[in-house]
């Protein structure tokens, strides 16, 4: 890989991880906004991001828990990210939640590239 396509697929690499802890973290607002009373909000704040961090290290991850298909991946990623932009828009940030799915879209399409091109 040439040095210029190195530098853009490392970016890429760190804009993933950025956007994977954003994901949590929009997980965690949608949570804590829901009107449910105080206590089963923050429970919800903490197990709807602990729920995808575990689905996440366990299939997605580079170093994930089990060696799974590259489909059941993908699964995985497109619930995490799903879920986490649904959230976004349930929580009040609906411009929000629509970058945060069009950054995701194209994050994982330029890392399906640079991986294509070795």
């Amino acid at each position: 890989m040439n040095p210029i396509l190195r530098l853009f697929f490392l970016a890429n690499e760190g804009l993933a991880f950025f956007l994977e802890l954003a994901a949590l973290a929009a997980l965690a607002r949608w949570g804590y906004t829901r009107d449910i009373g105080r206590g089963w909000s923050i429970g919800l704040a903490v197990a709807a991001p602990l729920a995808a961090a575990v689905l996440w290290g366990m299939f997605a991850a580079p170093k994930a828990t089990f060696d799974v298909p590259l489909a059941v991946q993908i699964a995985v990623k497109v619930l995490v990210f799903g879920s986490a932009t649904l959230a976004l828009y349930a929580s009040g940030w609906r411009t929000g939640a629509l970058w945060f799915g069009g950054i995701v879209l194209l994050n994982n399409a330029l890392a399906v590239y640079y991986r294509s091109r070795g």
